[in-house]
């Protein structure tokens, strides 16, 4: 019962609320006088018919009356006393079985419920917490991120607007809090000098506006920011972000990183330090048709094979696993290492003969960034754009439906090597990823999801590799909180880096059994800062020993629950 007089206090302190229950009180008042009214005009009324009767009894048939329980022990035997039972009957019909409720309701039992939600809606966090995330937005990046700090039991907190959006995230078990975000008091009562990041997801307006609340209170917490338009970057950053994600250019750029075009050469996707993941098609090459065994990769240019994607299936391959015409090898090692494969199979042209474009559909953000990017890597390309707006003069476009076979044809369907869907719409991407792979099966189609829940579909549809927007941004914040570069391979599968557990102190890798237990690669392994990439099976791990490992979302969280400190 303590929080009685906390609810009480606040239902006393809203203005709303205090004329809410003025306006209750002059009902009760009025129905006190009618009541009063009706009582003595009953006591005169049966005095005139002769009956007597007390005014306890007067007061009794008026609220019999008036409740409509009528028990009849008490009646007027003339006309006029039955017409004023009618008078009574009626205003107790309204008064007592409409209006009371509806008053009750309105203005005490509706504000009642609400102060008492507002007092369940968490306000402050506490004063002892520290190193947490505070994030501005609850949407499909945070929702991301919210599950990697989960992982890593990394604290946070959502700060929201609403009261009622508020309320259903936190019984979802999110742990939100009640706030402006522009308001300095609000990062004050989340402990902003204490936190370890601050991530501003909304429109650039608004995260300028939160950069500069944020630095009012607390000039060095870390603020990452996203940013939809190139012009807002510097805006941004000089609002006070340390960190401005233009994740639709990085998202493009990906795609076209993980586009197989041009020569046979491997194509390095991502760098850690001196770690460098490259992926190569099998597709033309000697490899097809060998196990990974007969390969002998790791012996003659030193390249772990950490994974072969299959149609976007992405699976750990073990040494038997035979490589197809369709498979795309995912590999690590050095530069050497990977300079060392590409002077052998790089001669093995698949694409390159005829230099045929790959087609880009979708020519906005995403689209041109995925376009820039291979201009960088020398390859041809032609977006296809339907609004003729965004369709710009030039070799490059071709104006058209993507749906229409005919600006198909017109884009060289029949040659290209890859499409890429870049559509920020996923019902769209789905509807042309079925299209394109009913017309070209043996074709590699890229493409973009805004939700993760759509990947899946994206891949039933027939697209080799996805990249989800959500994701690309939750990983980019992470790693930007623990201080890394971002290397996200594709979709769900990363690379992530962390000190050795205890558990594993003094095993060597051959008996540590990461891999048979969790499904993640070991790539690399850091020790007293020189880096061993793609370490021998009897390395023995040490405390001070840094992990590098791959794998994808499922397989990182078994390696944490496997070997948590």
């Amino acid at each position: 019962m303590k929080f009685i007089p906390s609810l009480l206090a606040t239902l006393a302190s809203r203005e709303m609320t205090k004329r809410n229950i003025l306006l209750l009180v002059k009902y009760l008042l009025v129905l006190a006088s009618i009541i009063i009214v009706y009582s003595a005009s009953f006591h005169f009324i049966m005095a005139a018919e002769g009956q007597e009767h007390s005014w306890v009894t007067a007061f009794y048939w008026t609220l019999v009356t008036m409740s409509t329980l009528g028990f009849g022990d008490i009646a007027f035997t003339g006309d006029l006393g039955r017409a004023f039972s009618i008078l009574v009957l009626l205003s107790g019909i309204v008064f007592l079985m409409i209006l009371l409720p509806f008053i009750f309701i309105k203005f005490f039992f509706a504000p009642w419920m609400e102060a008492d939600a507002r007092n369940r809606a968490p306000r402050e966090l506490q004063a002892e917490i520290q190193d947490h995330v505070i994030m501005t937005s609850y949407d499909p990046i945070t929702i991301s991120l919210i599950e990697k700090l989960k992982s890593y039991q990394q604290r946070y907190v959502v700060i929201v607007e609403d009261l009622h959006r508020t309320l259903e995230l936190y019984d979802m078990g999110v742990r939100v809090a009640i706030g402006d975000i522009d308001n300095p008091l609000t990062y004050r009562k989340m402990r902003v000098d204490r936190a370890s990041l601050v991530v501003a997801t909304n429109s650039d307006q608004v995260n300028t506006n939160i950069a500069f609340t944020v630095r009012e209170e607390n000039e060095h917490v870390p603020i990452i920011t996203s940013a939809d338009s190139p012009n807002s970057v510097d805006i941004l950053s000089m609002a006070g972000s340390s960190r401005v994600l233009l994740l639709y250019e990085i998202l493009g750029e990906s795609l076209a990183n993980l586009t197989i075009a041009g020569d046979c050469k491997a194509n390095i996707i991502g760098r850690y330090q001196d770690l460098v993941i490259a992926q190569a098609p099998a597709m033309g090459t000697p490899l097809v048709g060998k196990t990974l065994s007969e390969t002998n990769l790791r012996k003659l240019y030193g390249l772990t094979v950490v994974g072969m994607w299959e149609r976007g299936k992405f699976t750990i391959p073990g040494p038997d696993s035979r490589i197809d015409r369709t498979s795309v090898l995912l590999f690590a090692g050095s530069q050497e290492n990977v300079d060392a494969y590409d002077e052998v199979y790089c001669f093995y042209h698949i694409y390159k003969i005829a230099g045929d474009p790959v087609i880009i559909i979708g020519g906005g953000r995403v689209g041109l960034a995925a376009a820039s990017r291979f201009r960088e890597r020398e390859i041809p390309c032609l977006i296809v754009e339907r609004n003729q707006k965004k369709a710009r003069e030039g070799e490059n476009y071709v104006f058209g439906d993507a749906a229409d076979i005919s600006t198909l044809e017109k884009a060289l369907l029949e040659k290209a090597p890859a499409a890429l869907i870049t559509s920020h719409d996923d019902a769209t991407n789905i509807y042309l990823t079925k299209y394109l792979r009913s017309l070209r099966p043996e074709m590699q189609i890229l493409s973009r999801a805004s939700l993760d829940r759509n990947v899946s579909t994206l891949h039933r549809a027939g697209a080799d590799f996805v990249l989800s927007h959500a994701s690309l941004g939750a990983n980019t914040i992470f790693n930007y909180l623990k201080n890394e570069e971002t290397l996200l391979l594709a979709e769900g599968l990363n690379i992530f880096h962390l000190k050795t557990p205890v558990s594993l102190v003094g095993k060597t890798l051959m008996d540590s059994g990461i891999r048979e237990n969790t499904g993640c690669t070991l790539v690399a392994v850091q020790h007293n800062g020189t880096t061993t990439i793609n370490p021998e099976p009897q390395i023995r791990f040490e405390s001070t020993d840094d992990l590098l490992l791959i794998g994808t979302f499922d397989a990182e969280r078994s390696f944490l629950k496997h070997f948590r400190s």
